[in-house]
């Protein structure tokens, strides 16, 4: 009788699955965002909350939306309390419209030529553009006062639009030129051969290929010109004012009264354009400020 012999079976010993560690580095990163990003947008969340609020409840530390009312906002627009916030709206659109295309006009060519072209004291021009660019805007009201006020500009569109154009111009420069700097010379090469004219070689292919840098540009240009106070502030008028010193100038129903929550909605009606177009146009916005770094 055969007797059946058991075959041992043999056991494969498994690896042992190894952990993967945690990557603190990449959670102090999502921390540190967090915490940038709760800073820089809680007072604009109060602001909002505020805007929103009840005026019986203007000082409720409820951090939530709570006693909810549209008040604010006729009020901002009501014109029997001596407020013409629809006409500073329109002063402000005007005055940033105009200095961010005289800035984009006079900016491009001038950033074409310090980027592409050799002339002498080129780099000093540069500095002097930089420099500009540093001078403290309040050491400008005194002088721009009295200049104005000689040749008959108080209260004018244009004493306030030259004024940012100079504040916004370099900006303008500065940016465009490190983007020219960054373009291939081939390609101004070649339009050349096939016989465009340096002009037109400017116009047909090195132009085109800056809108996204120049697209950026004015959009940094237009929020500095909207966001300017303090020149605007001394040299306009109640025909001229624009809203961020109109909101300054905000009257509350009664005398000496500071009205919160209407200064808060009409903030709110400032920011949120700017808040959309930036949301709207990140894409383009980071496409421009990363044009040129990398060749």
């Amino acid at each position: 009788m055969a007797t059946a012999t058991a075959t041992p079976t043999r056991h494969t010993a498994e690896p042992a699955v190894r952990k993967r560690p945690y990557d603190w580095g990449q959670f102090r990163t999502y921390i540190s965002a967090a915490i940038i990003l709760i800073w820089c947008l809680a007072p604009f969340y109060w602001m909002i909350v505020t805007a929103f609020r009840d005026v019986g409840y203007t000082f409720d530390n409820t951090p939530f939306f709570n006693h909810v009312s549209l008040d604010n906002f006729r009020t901002v627009f009501d014109e029997s309390l001596g407020n013409h916030f629809g006409l500073n709206l329109v002063n402000s659109l005007f005055v940033a419209a105009v200095t961010t295309i005289v800035a984009l006009v006079v900016g491009v060519f001038a950033a074409y030529a310090l980027a592409r072209l050799n002339f002498r004291f080129k780099f000093a021009v540069m500095g002097f553009i930089l420099g500009a660019s540093m001078f403290p805007g309040v050491a400008l009201v005194t002088p721009l006062f009295q200049l104005f006020t000689n040749i008959g500009w108080m209260g004018t569109y244009q004493a306030l639009i030259i004024p940012n154009i100079s504040f916004v111009l370099p900006l303008t420069v500065y940016t465009l030129t490190s983007f020219f700097r960054e373009m291939p010379w081939e390609l101004e090469e070649s339009a050349r051969i096939d016989g465009c004219t340096q002009g037109q070689a400017f116009r047909k292919v090195i132009l085109p290929l800056a809108a996204p840098a120049t697209f950026t540009t004015a959009i940094l240009a237009f929020i500095a010109a909207w966001n300017e106070f303090l020149i605007a502030s001394q040299l306009s008028n109640d025909a001229t004012r624009t809203v961020t010193v109109a909101i300054a100038y905000f009257a509350g129903a009664q005398a000496h009264q500071e009205p919160y929550t209407a200064v808060m909605a009409a903030g709110t009606i400032v920011t949120i354009p700017l808040v959309i177009l930036v949301l709207v146009f990140q894409r383009k916005i980071v496409a421009g400020l990363t044009a040129g770094a990398v060749k």
